[in-house]
């Protein structure tokens, strides 16, 4: 074990304190229940910045406030943000310009900024400098540091700027999930691989595993409090444990999870082709738990983008997975992420992209054309691609997917799936959306009774993006 990935239990105890200090002051002022002051939270990015949300709001909650829908309900607003792409920061930079507004008509209100984007020097000196209604920002190892931050804020009137060096794994943070049947379960945090396009290392660290018991620990309490569905979270989830000594792999602590009583099922994201192991998908076939979906991003389809790129793998080590994983469970939801216009990159190299994408058949694909990151080495490089040619690349491989989904959905068409209720559909108060496998949102009538239970649905048609069926009584 190394002691120094996790930060030290006194501090954590410490800002608990701190938290428990704030939601004291606001009782002694009446401020508690209806009167409680709100909290909003507004979450850009992947499904580790949820993960990392549901933790703010366990600390919100903690202090004393209470959740509110609107940030205009709200007396402390705490924004998520990205920085993968550069359509994330534009937004995420346009939303908090919106709520200097919010803050004129309340100078009460406490902002905070985390995440990805903030962990960038430069965007938090932009904060500082250009941003005087935003009262802190901390990086995405200080998310523990909230409370203190909230009470200099509240008494000192302070503004604070948390950017470091040290990313640490926080144990024992409350948690307030937004979701009473679905859960994420972060597993691991950071990157060791650095892909030449990727921000992800220098604004999550290097790679650090949790405790094996802990994750197994945390995910027992989610099952008995209800969780239907455990997703596993890492920046590269399949590399858990290689950087502790006795926890076992990815497969390890999917199978200890799998040995929980209880009506549940398992997923994970996301993976890295070089460390899908034969043990991880043999577990994914032979564990009833786990669902049948492996989502392995390519990226590309070209041996020379891909090392330009600095993904350590070829098509023919990928293709192998992928035959590997077929073999071992014929009816899996495969899906993957895709990047056009990566700079240096020729018709050609997209030809090669688009037959892998018919070689493989994937159910789904995430496909984005290629975003600079101030300080990654592709930033840097020449032959960078015209919007015009990325675009109309990224259509092509949009239209082709298209095809391969509505082909890979329609194998459902008369089978009877159990699903999750997940949702009312977004499209039709009528309908809910469940999901299971296939990945793709399956819409069926049923009552609101139903979200958070499992249910039989017959699959009556099939599209590119969604399916259609009717609930089985």
């Amino acid at each position: 074990m190394k002691k120094d990935h996790f930060i030290s239990p006194r501090i954590i105890e410490a800002e608990l304190a701190e938290a428990r200090e704030i939601a004291e002051q606001l009782e002694k002022r009446g401020l508690t229940g209806d009167r409680a002051p709100g909290y909003y939270i507004q979450t850009f990015g992947c499904q580790q910045n949820e993960a990392d949300s549901e933790t703010l709001a366990g600390l919100a909650e903690t202090m004393g406030y209470r959740r509110v829908l609107s940030p205009s309900d709200a007396k402390l607003i705490l924004v998520n943000t990205c920085a993968i792409r550069e359509h994330a920061e534009k937004r995420a930079l346009s939303i908090i310009g919106e709520y200097k507004h919010v803050r004129e008509n309340d100078p009460e209100l406490i902002i905070g900024v985390g995440g990805c984007m903030v962990t960038q020097r430069s965007r938090a000196d932009k904060f500082k400098t250009s941003y005087p209604y935003v009262s802190f920002t901390f990086d995405t190892g200080s998310i523990h540091s909230v409370p203190s931050l909230v009470k200099a804020a509240m008494e000192k009137k302070k503004r604070s700027f948390v950017i470091g060096d040290e990313y640490k794994i926080s144990e024992g943070l409350p948690v307030s999930r937004s979701s009473g049947h679905s859960a994420w379960l972060s597993i691991m945090y950071g990157c060791n691989n650095f892909c030449s396009y990727c921000i992800v290392p220098y604004v999550r660290g290097r790679e650090r595993s949790r405790l094996a018991d802990d994750v197994v620990e945390d995910a027992r309490r989610l099952v008995a409090d209800g969780a239907k569905e455990i997703t596993l979270l890492g920046q590269n989830v399949n590399s858990y444990g290689l950087d502790l000594e006795d926890q076992g792999g990815i497969a390890s602590i999917m199978r200890r999870i799998c040995e929980i009583e209880g009506d549940f099922r398992l997923k994970f994201m996301t993976s890295h082709p070089k460390d899908a192991s034969d043990a991880l998908i043999e577990a994914v076939a032979s564990e009833d738990k786990i669902v049948k979906q492996f989502h392995l991003p390519v990226q590309s389809g070209s041996d020379d983008v891909l090392r330009r790129m600095n993904r350590k793998y070829t098509t023919e080590h990928y293709l192998g997975r992928i035959e590997k994983i077929k073999k071992a469970c014929p009816d899996i939801t495969l899906t993957t992420d895709i990047i056009v216009g990566f700079p240096g990159e020729t018709d050609e190299d997209f030809r090669m992209t688009t037959d892998l994408l018919r070689e493989v058949g994937y159910d789904m694909a995430f496909s984005f054309i290629y975003s600079p990151r101030e300080g990654t080495p592709a930033a840097k490089m020449e032959e960078q691609i015209d919007k015009s040619v990325a675009t109309s690349r990224l259509q092509k491989l949009i239209a082709l997917q298209d095809e391969i989904s509505v082909k890979r959905n329609s194998r459902f068409i008369g089978r009877t799936l159990r699903l999750l209720a997940d949702e009312v559909s977004r499209t039709d108060e009528n309908m809910l959306t469940g999901r299971g496998q296939p990945a793709r949102p399956v819409h069926f009538a049923g009552d609101k009774s139903l979200i958070g239970r499992f249910a039989d649905v017959e699959i009556t048609s099939a599209g590119s993006y969604s399916i259609e069926g009717i609930l089985k009584k």
